[in-house]
């Protein structure tokens, strides 16, 4: 397996989980990833927040880390990198508002993209979800609908990923090992035993 060359698009209060577990995945495997963000440049920080469900009707949001950029979001060049991968959160939210953060995910079309929780906004923003087979975290879903996704049902542990040809999603966190591992066979990535 040739090492991939991934940008990660990252904002203030990403997914804890969702930006540092598939950052390190990809990274040990033998992947470079760069990890960028709209008006910061490599040695910068985003902060992140850990979604958890205490008994709410929906998610709590608590502090998390400090995430480190790895390269300047205005430097980067698109046409450079293998694949992309967009974290959920909140920042999906606001990233999607930016235009250079759409013209840059449009470039990724035909390239293996991984997008999980909150993430797909950015992708629904792009007008890149029509006619695709995906799953995000189920609020975000009447979203990806209307974009002209097809809509796949999040488990109940929302466990589960959709592959739907180079476009790997996922509802949330406790998806990493599955979201990741359909990631990496798109990938072409080979873990040896």
């Amino acid at each position: 397996m040739a090492a991939k060359k991934i940008l990660m698009i990252v904002g203030d209060f990403v997914e804890d989980y969702e930006v540092m577990v598939p950052f390190q995945i990809l990274k040990m495997v033998g992947h470079q990833v760069d990890a960028v963000c709209p008006d910061k440049k490599a040695g910068d920080t985003v902060k992140t927040a850990v979604h958890d469900f205490i008994g709410d009707q929906t998610y709590v949001e608590l502090p998390g880390h400090r995430f480190k950029l790895t390269a300047d979001f205005e430097s980067i060049k698109p046409e450079t990198y293998d694949a992309l991968v967009i974290p959920g959160g909140r920042a999906p939210e606001y990233l999607r508002l930016n235009k250079r953060v759409i013209q840059i995910v449009k470039q990724f079309e035909g390239k293996p993209i991984a997008a999980i929780c909150h993430g797909p906004q950015i992708l629904a923003a792009a007008d890149m979800l029509k006619g695709k087979h995906m799953i995000s975290y189920p609020a975000v879903g009447p979203e990806c609908i209307i974009a002209g996704a097809e809509f796949g049902e999040v488990s109940a542990g929302a466990d589960n990923a959709v592959t739907d040809g180079k476009l790997v999603t996922a509802p949330a966190w406790p998806a990493h090992p599955e979201w990741m591992r359909q990631f990496l066979k798109v990938l072409g990535s080979k873990i040896e035993p």
